[in-house]
């Protein structure tokens, strides 16, 4: 959120990258991509187009015993991608150039996609095995992950003809597959792969997994039910069945079924599954969904509510309003902001706007007095933390330690209902090599993390806790996260996803802004631009359906009920980049919570609980007549 009109930096920068061609700025140099030095490789000249040589591999290195095999389907690509998987359709089979044969891979990047293509292996544990191929024109990769020792690859920047990459790795005590890829490298030109080739020992054949066992129901909503079992050895991929039909694939033990009819039993039952085939179903186990009007725990909002910011400690273009004037259409008010003293303190202050820059400023008095009010008719009033200039960074404990005591005077003073998270800029960044949002280790993060369980801890059940992250914290983080497994990524991306994740059963509502966005990539593989239903619609998608992060099916970040989630819009054209007309917030509402006026993207499920909408702000909606929330009020939502 931001006090002026203009665009604020992350979002400049991100517009400017991706329209450069990545994540990374376009200008950087080769020194200074992720990795520091190129692999020596021997460079050969492109011979006539000849037939494919028959399979005739060399030992990997360190290995004795039987030959080695292949393993490598179609590393020619004589049969066009067969076995292959390239990101976002960037790779093509072409017929020329190629080293042999009549075939070969042309791989474009493109905005914010690198051109991986990549094929999955079965392998032995604890065996040695030589990766090697030959690439041409602009940046190329040749590497295998998943191998349990650590991922291995090689590279060039460039060749104008064909150059042969190669390089060996052995697999963990427990490896049983790896993923071998080419990718190229953001705004660089097109680049060549051919005679891609893995040897070493070919994995035992593999055997149908066992039937999953334990599965049981968790605690369901109106509209879902949480599943978990235990895990089969062999498998890498479970689904789950609901009333028989095939309902999702996942490749963790655990699910939620989304999209249920509210007082309704259902029955589920779970598979494994491998490159083998698919086991028996388990058992069936039967769950409930909750009546619509049974409330959960924690705070209570309406079934659909609306969220808006009050800038109460400032005054931009929109005009000061009060709080005792503020409609009663707005169920939740955050007060815009409170700020650190500075990055690094974690010491939060809060103060009315200075009547020199807001004339028509209640007194502090009045201001607690309408807040009190505004709750006595069911309303929550929380304190927002940050904003555009409001950057925080709890890098110490005693930060943490400081900014749970700084916030909780806060809460206490004006008797406010909870607390709103906007931490916007540089406040989020994980560390090279902090990779699995699970898990995280960077200290501005786990800090965080801690500091709002204390809140929660401290002020119990009732509590309301929100977020406002941008889509380059979240959504990106389908894409990258981090600085990436070798840096160089910026750091923030995705970077809000493991505090959502930790405080996931303590979040009463997260509402990312859907505005001041460059184009993010949906769960469809395509590039959603804001402004329209299809970009609300892909972005919440991904919230209520869950995503690999980073594009790793290992790390999986999984669905939020729908009851905590709302689309975070612009309230009018003044207050940011990305405002929607209201036949398109409706379009998307309809879409995501009947399944109707869905246009090109489908999302995954249908969510009729769907918490609601949030916007900047209430005054810029105040400055266009209220246009926002009579629209809020006259949707229906059924």
């Amino acid at each position: 959120m931001y006090r002026t009109r203009r665009t604020r930096p992350l979002a400049a920068a991100l517009a400017a990258v991706l329209a450069a061609g990545g994540l990374l700025a376009a200008a950087q140099t080769a020194e200074a991509r992720p990795h520091r030095t190129a692999p020596s490789a021997a460079t050969a000249p492109a011979p006539a187009p000849a037939p494919k040589p028959a399979t005739a591999p060399a030992r990997a290195a360190g290995r004795t015993g039987a030959a080695d095999a292949e393993l490598l389907r179609n590393g020619g690509f004589e049969t066009a991608l067969d076995g292959w998987t390239c990101t976002a359709g960037s790779g093509t089979a072409v017929t020329s150039p190629t080293r042999t044969g009549t075939g070969a891979l042309k791989a474009v990047p493109a905005g914010g996609d690198n051109a991986r293509c990549s094929q999955t292996v079965a392998v032995r544990p604890d065996s040695a095995y030589t990766l090697s191929g030959w690439v041409r024109g602009g940046y190329a990769y040749l590497g295998a992950s998943g191998t349990g020792t650590g991922d291995t690859y090689t590279w060039t920047p460039s060749a104008a003809d064909w150059q042969r990459l190669t390089t060996t790795f052995r697999t963990g005590p427990a490896t049983t597959s790896v993923t071998v890829h080419t990718h190229g490298w953001y705004g660089t030109p097109a680049y060549h792969a051919d005679d891609l080739s893995l040897t070493g020992p070919g994995a035992d054949p593999a055997t149908i997994p066992d039937t999953p066992g334990g599965l049981a129901a968790g605690t369901p909503t109106a509209t879902s039910v949480p599943l978990a079992w235990r895990p089969v050895d062999g498998a890498t991929g479970y689904t789950v069945y609901r009333d028989g039909v095939r309902a999702q694939t996942v490749t963790g033990t655990s699910a939620t079924v989304t999209g249920l009819a509210a007082d309704t039993a259902y029955t589920f039952q779970v598979t494994a599954s491998n490159s083998a085939g698919e086991s028996p179903k388990s058992p069936a186990v039967t769950a409930r969904t909750a009546p619509r009007d049974t409330p959960g725990p924690g705070p209570q909002l309406p079934a659909h509510a609306l969220v808006g910011y009050l800038h109460a400690s400032f005054a931009n273009g929109s005009g000061y309003t009060r709080m005792a004037d503020v409609p009663d259409s707005w169920d939740v008010i955050n007060l815009a902001f409170g700020e650190p003293t500075s990055v690094t303190s974690g010491d939060i202050r809060f103060a009315l706007c200075p009547r020199a820059e807001c004339p028509n400023v209640e007194s502090p008095e009045e201001f607690k007095a309408a807040i009190k009010a505004k709750q006595a008719a069911g309303k929550k009033v929380l304190i927002s933390i940050g904003g555009q200039n409001g950057q925080v960074r709890l890098a110490t404990p005693a930060a943490r330690d400081t900014f749970v005591a700084s916030v909780s005077k806060i809460i206490d003073e004006y008797g406010l209902d909870g607390l709103d998270v906007d931490f916007e800029g540089h406040s989020l960044s994980l560390d090279t090599g902090d990779t699995d949002f699970r898990k995280p280790t960077t200290p501005v993060v786990v800090h965080l993390i801690s500091a709002l369980k204390t809140l929660k801890a401290r002020y119990g059940d009732g509590f309301v806790l929100t977020m406002a992250p941008e889509t380059f914290f979240v959504q990106l983080g389908y894409q990258f996260y981090g600085s990436g497994p070798w840096g160089g990524q910026d750091p923030r991306a995705g970077a809000y996803l493991p505090v959502i994740h930790a405080l996931r059963d303590d979040l009463t509502l997260l509402h990312v802004q859907d505005y001041n966005s460059g184009p993010i990539m949906g769960l469809d593989n395509q590039y959603h631009h804001m402004g329209g239903a299809d970009f609300h619609i892909a972005m919440t998608d991904m919230l209520l359906t869950g995503f690999p992060v980073a594009g790793d099916a290992s790390r999986f970040f999984p669905a939020l009920r729908p009851e905590q989630v709302a689309i975070g819009l612009p309230a009018s054209p003044n207050a940011g980049n990305g405002h929607t007309p209201p036949a398109e917030v409706a379009k998307a509402l309809n879409c995501l919570t009947r399944n109707t006026d869905c246009g090109s993207y489908r999302p995954h499920g249908t969510w009729p609980a769907l918490r609601g909408l949030m916007t900047w702000s209430v005054n810029w909606d105040r400055f266009n007549g209220w246009e926002f929330s009579r629209n809020f009020d006259a949707y229906d939502w059924r």
